[in-house]
Parts: structure tokens; C-alpha cells; sequence
């Protein structure tokens, strides 16, 4: 159980698979596995027996899904593959396990090879349909997610899939403000780009997409990398390069935002956020925008990176939005992801009440980091998010705070020593989380901590994006009702990932290339009342509302995530004034919330954009598209006024004014008003040292 929790302890961030490859001809010459894969897939398969924590058995039931996970993996949106093509695939269906338990992969390149014949030709005909400029005046509508509709039953569907397709592409682009001819160019290069890159694929990146699908069948986490991608991937983990600090993935056409690592450009700008699209990219404040839609994730990567100091711009169609929707430029300077920027900040928000005024500190934790080599070394004071809190609490208290917030938004987790030894400046001693391998046997992780660094009035501050290391902390606190959690239901990941570097498995030497490596889920995380974080994440104590949308971003949200249980729980000892607390806290809350301009208008946006969401077409009339767009952002510039009218502040008069202005963060200034309720209600003195109750 050591060795687990030791490789655990550096796997709780969320694993992007890059799709790498070098760049080669264009070849028309089937592909095919070669020795490597061969023995791979038959390691992975062992591996897969063995050590996943789900025990699935490797039979026709699981050869189904890694069959169904392929091709979503292929054509997620079934735009090229024909009925008649998925029915001929379909005599591999049932046999796809003991391909891989055999290491006889010519069925998964066979499928490949068709997918990528009907990519070339579909991306022939929109060529063609570029010769002839589309009427924008009749109309009619584009689906622009068929995920759930069925796959086209003849070319001639298909077809008209794909001309409505083409002329929502040249419209977006004339809703950008191009002419047709420069739409023609724009497109017919990105078209071209698409056989360019299907050209590049190349034997790795088959096996590698398909060992995904087999190993995504177990859960979302694990993650099989080719040679080329684990190396990017070590690049990138390393921070040895100067980018924009955010993790991208494949999504369909388009480039997407995976994750936006705290410390980087990206971060620090605000402007990016996960699922946002990547549309293009510029160099320089005034360099051409070169259209990326279509492109190789890894040929987009080597267009965003740059020298250290150097501007980078965006252009993004942001999470949630149809194709031809506005979009944005964010403008971003290169940058390694420098420790000091992923440090824990502190803040002070005053509060005022009718004869008090109430000091909230707020301590902002990005990500849960650690400098491992110093700690190794055995250096004081060695930076860490434990050492930093420690020191921040400390430089707060002597600016006299009444009460704090740890500000946990968009921490998607880090080292797990991290997350119990912050929740041991919390608490006075006693065990935090138990960890379950998939052997069943349990370990209990305890607070380290001799002493409290802070024993006042907590307020914990969670969204979706919280996660993994972030979730156990602020379950801890929970679950000892040391403080408040605030917020939104945290994402659900709380299951443990071991990386096996393949080469240390086999004596066997296959030349230089190497055989990659594979990340496992071996295990899961569960709080000490029982439950498990996994796939549920942490209720908050008090429910804010988010713009970040539950129904997509989440464990939850995963067709094949591991399940939430429960284990038993093991005795530990809580504070008990938080019990009754949370119910008037609630109350006060809400009586606020219904009278504030702010939360009113966070409501509106949400509500806005939920509307956008269920939106699953959209017009091919240009003057309709245009009156929505301008509709849409009357509507934002009205909702905005509306607020400043009541803040008695003067209205913008321009949507440049409203995209340049700071926004509101409605979350945490709520989140000290609950604080300050706290103190209202029992004083620091209460709060903090309250009877305690065995539980």
C-alpha cells in the first residue's frame, strides 16, 4: 500500500492524452500494426486484469463498448462514416477483446483505414461545394450535434449534411466580417489542412486512439500514451517550455481547452476557460489570425509556443456555443508556469454590518504544489501549499481578520500530502481520507499537523472545477464541521491513478522508439464518514448558483466513470457549533440573494446562457444570424446596465465597455457575507472552540 499511495501522491492531476505525431507525406498506403503494438496491447491487457480497480472482465460484453468507444473516437459526431460502413464494422464487434488479449490488431487498423478513406472523400466534396457561393437567404437550419442521431443512411444524407456543413462554416466566417472570396480561401486552406493532417496519421496514432477506447471502456482516467505523445506529455508536465500554460485537447474539428494550469499565462489572464475552442491563432499583437480548425492538435501546439516574453492571440468560440457564434480574441504573453504564480495568495474583504464592520481574510489556492526536490533535501521553509497557507494565515491574523476563506475555484488538485496536511492546520488531530487499492485492502491517512494554525470562523469556497486533492480537503472540513463549504457540487474525482512506464516491464528492447506508457485507476478515495468522493464530489453546506454547467463539466458527466459507494467509516471527533449553524446561515443567505442586484444578475446569465445550450441548431440566413447576434448582445449590455442601475453606478453605452470591464465575482463576495453571518451570529470565540462531539 506504500508503493500505491508513493505513485499516487504524483497522480492527482487530470491526464491529457496529445495526439503526437511527425509530420510525413500524405500516404495512401493502408496502415498497419506492427510488433510493438502488438506486444503492447497484450501487456496493457494484463495490466488492465490485474491492477484496475473495476476488475472488468475482458469478454464480449467489454469488446461492445471498446468497439462503440472507437468509433465515438473516429466520427464523434457522425459526419463521415455511412450506415452501411458502421454494419460492415460491426462483424468486429464481439471479437475486439481477444484482438487485444492476442495482440492481433489488423481489425482495428482495417477499421481505421475505411474511416480515414470516407474522412478524404467528404473532405473532397466540401472542396467542391467552396466552387459555388451558397444562397444565405433562404431558410433553412444546420444540426451542428448529431452525436445522438443516427449515422447517415446513403451518401446523398450524408451529403446534405455536409453542404449545410460547408455553408455554416462560410457563414460564420462572413458573420466575422470576410467577404465570400476570403471565406472560399479560409476554407478551402482548412479543408485542405484536413487532408494534410489524416495524411500525417500515422501507425502510432491509430493504436494509440484505439488503446484509449479500450482503456476509457474502464474509466475516464485511464490513459494509454505512444512513445511520442508520453515524451510531449513529460515536456509539458515538466514546464521546460514557454507556452500559455493549458493543457488542449481534440475535440472533433476543433482544438479545445482541456484544463488551464494555475501559475501560466492563461490562468493569470482569466480569459481562457476549459471547453473553450480555439479558432485560430496570431503572432504578435498584429500577426495574421492563421485558421487552426481542422489541424493537428500537435501542429496547433507548435503555433501557440513561442520565445519566452513574445505575444500569442486567440481567437475563441467559447464553451457552449454553436458553430458561427461570436467569438473572442485573447491576447496572451509566453510564459513557463512559474511556481510563484501557482503560490497561494491572500486578500482581505471588509464587511459591513449595522453597528460592525467585520474583516474577512480570503486565501486563494490555486493547485496543491509542492517543491519535492527541497522537502527531499530537507531545506525549512521549502515552498509548498501547506508552508504558504501557514505563512499567509499568519500575515492575516496580523492584520487583524475576523474570519477566513480558502478559496478552492478552479483547483483541479495536485499532491494528495498536500491536501491532508493543509487540513491539518484546520483540525486538532484524527484521520482525513481512506484510501482503498484494488486489492481491497484500506489505508487510513491521518493529520500530521501537532498543532491549529487557525482556529476562526472557516468558509470553504468549491466550484465544478474543484477537484481530486481540492475535494478531499474540503470534505475534511465538512465532514469535522470545521467550516462552511460554499459554492457548487465539486467535479467527482476521486479515484487514485498509477503510471507504468512500459519499458520497465520487459527485458525485450524494441529498437528506440519505446513502448509508452499506460496510467491506471488502482484505486479510490473515500471520506472518513464512509462515502466516496468519486463521481459525486463534495456537496456544498450552501448552494451557489454558476455559470459552469453541471450537465457537462463532471465525474457525473462521464459515461464511464466509476461509480459513488461507501466503505465504513472510522471514528473521528467533529465540531459541533456548525450543525445548527448552516440552517440559519442558509436562511440569511437566501433572504440576501433575493434582493441583490448581483446574484439577480448572475441569475439572468445563467439563465442566458442555458438557453444557448439547448440550442441544437442554428439559422443559414445570414440576416437572421446577424439579428441574433445583435439581439444576444443587446440583451448581455441590458442585464449589465441593469445591475449598474442599481449599484447607482452609470451605464456602459458600448459592448467594448462591457467586455474590458472587471467582472463580478459574486461567489466570493457572497462568500464573505456567510462569513460575516458567522460571526453575527456565534463570534469568533464560538465559532472556533465550540464542545466537540464524538462521531
Amino acid at each position: 500500500m506504500k508503493r500505491i499511495l508513493s505513485n499516487a501522491l504524483t497522480c492527482l492531476f487530470l491526464l491529457a492524452a496529445f495526439q503526437m505525431a511527425p509530420a510525413e507525406p500524405a500516404a495512401s498506403a493502408p496502415l498497419a500494426p506492427d510488433a510493438r503494438h502488438r506486444k503492447v496491447s497484450q501487456m496493457v491487457t494484463r495490466f488492465i486484469e490485474e491492477a484496475h480497480y473495476r476488475h472488468a472482465n475482458i469478454d464480449d460484453s467489454l469488446s461492445s463498448q471498446i468497439f462503440d468507444q472507437y468509433l465515438e473516437a473516429l466520427d464523434p459526431n457522425k459526419v463521415y462514416l455511412l450506415g452501411s460502413d458502421v454494419e460492415k464494422m460491426r462483424r468486429y464487434r464481439q471479437s475486439l477483446d481477444e484482438s487485444v488479449k492476442r495482440g492481433q490488431l489488423e481489425p482495428v487498423f482495417e477499421i481505421f483505414n475505411l474511416y480515414r478513406a470516407r474522412l478524404l472523400q467528404r473532405t473532397q466534396y466540401a472542396q467542391q461545394l467552396l466552387a459555388e457561393k451558397p444562397d444565405f437567404t433562404v431558410h433553412e437550419s444546420f444540426f451542428f450535434d448529431r452525436a445522438e442521431s443516427p449515422w447517415a443512411a446513403d451518401e446523398a444524407e450524408l451529403n446534405e449534411i455536409w453542404r449545410k456543413r460547408v455553408k455554416n462554416d462560410g457563414l460564420s466566417l462572413l458573420l466575422a466580417d470576410k467577404t465570400w472570396e476570403e471565406a472560399q480561401e479560409t476554407l478551402g486552406k482548412r479543408y485542405q489542412q484536413n487532408v494534410r493532417r489524416v495524411g500525417q496519421v500515422n501507425s502510432d496514432d491509430v493504436f494509440e486512439t484505439f488503446m484509449n477506447a479500450y482503456a476509457h471502456t474502464l474509466d475516464p482516467h485511464s490513459t494509454y500514451l505512444a512513445p511520442r505523445s508520453a515524451e510531449e506529455y513529460r515536456i509539458s508536465m515538466s514546464l521546460s517550455y514557454e507556452g500559455i500554460g493549458a493543457s488542449l485537447e481534440m475535440a472533433d474539428e476543433f482544438v479545445s481547452v482541456l484544463n488551464v494550469i494555475a501559475g501560466g499565462p492563461a490562468s493569470i489572464s482569466g480569459e481562457l476557460k476549459p471547453k473553450d475552442r480555439i479558432t485560430a491563432v496570431g503572432q504578435g499583437r498584429s500577426g495574421e489570425m492563421v485558421d487552426v480548425v481542422g489541424w493537428r492538435l500537435d501542429d496547433v501546439v507548435e503555433l501557440i509556443r513561442g520565445p519566452g516574453g513574445s505575444v500569442v492571440r486567440l481567437q475563441i468560440l467559447p464553451s457552449g456555443a454553436a458553430p458561427g457564434s461570436a467569438e473572442h480574441h485573447v491576447d496572451l504573453v509566453r510564459d513557463k508556469v512559474k511556481l510563484e504564480e501557482q503560490a497561494a495568495q491572500r486578500d482581505v474583504i471588509d464587511v459591513e454590518r449595522p453597528g460592525s464592520q467585520w474583516r474577512v481574510g480570503v486565501i486563494t489556492v490555486p493547485s496543491f504544489y509542492q517543491d519535492y526536490a527541497a522537502r527531499a533535501a530537507h531545506k525549512k521553509n521549502y515552498t509548498s501549499t501547506t508552508n504558504d497557507v501557514r505563512r499567509l494565515i499568519a500575515e492575516l491574523e496580523a492584520e487583524g481578520i475576523d474570519g477566513l476563506i480558502v478559496d478552492l475555484r478552479g483547483n483541479g488538485g495536485g499532491h494528495l500530502s498536500e491536501a491532508i496536511e493543509l487540513s491539518g492546520l484546520f483540525i486538532e488531530d484524527g484521520p482525513l481520507v481512506q484510501l482503498r487499492d484494488y486489492r481491497g485492502a484500506t489505508e487510513v491517512l491521518r493529520d500530521p499537523e501537532p498543532e491549529v494554525t487557525y482556529d476562526g470562523p472557516l468558509a470553504v469556497l468549491v466550484d465544478r472545477y474543484s477537484a481530486s486533492a481540492s475535494e478531499i480537503f474540503a470534505a475534511a472540513m465538512q465532514d469535522y464541521r470545521r467550516g462552511v463549504v460554499v459554492g457548487q457540487q465539486t467535479f467527482g474525482k476521486g479515484s487514485v491513478q498509477n503510471l507504468y512506464t512500459l519499458d520497465n516491464y520487459t527485458r525485450a528492447r524494441e529498437g528506440d522508439r519505446g513502448l509508452g506508457q499506460l496510467t491506471l485507476t488502482i484505486g479510490k478515495y473515500y471520506r472518513v464518514t464512509g462515502g466516496s468522493t468519486q463521481h459525486r464530489g463534495v456537496q456544498p453546506d450552501i448552494s451557489l448558483p454558476s455559470v459552469i454547467d453541471s450537465e457537462t463539466v463532471g465525474e457525473s458527466t462521464r459515461e464511464t466513470a466509476l461509480p459513488w459507494d461507501r466503505i465504513d467509516p472510522i471514528d473521528f471527533t467533529a465540531h459541533t457549533p456548525l450543525n445548527a449553524a448552516v440552517s440559519a446561515l442558509t436562511e440569511s443567505y437566501q433572504r440576501r440573494a433575493a434582493n441583490d442586484p448581483d446574484h439577480n444578475y448572475l441569475l439572468d446569465g445563467i439563465s442566458a446562457f442555458e438557453d444557448l445550450r439547448e440550442q441544437e441548431s442554428v439559422s443559414l440566413n445570414l440576416e437572421v444570424r446577424k439579428d441574433e447576434r445583435e439581439r444576444t448582445e443587446k440583451e448581455r449590455l441590458a442585464r449589465e446596465n441593469a445591475r449598474r442601475a442599481a449599484h447607482g453606478l452609470e451605464p456602459f453605452t458600448s459592448q467594448k465597455e462591457l467586455d474590458e470591464a472587471e467582472p463580478v465575482d459574486v461567489a466570493l463576495d457572497e462568500a464573505a457575507e456567510i462569513v460575516a453571518d458567522m460571526l453575527n451570529l456565534y463570534g469568533p470565540p464560538a465559532v472556533a472552540s465550540g464542545a466537540a462531539a464524538a462521531t
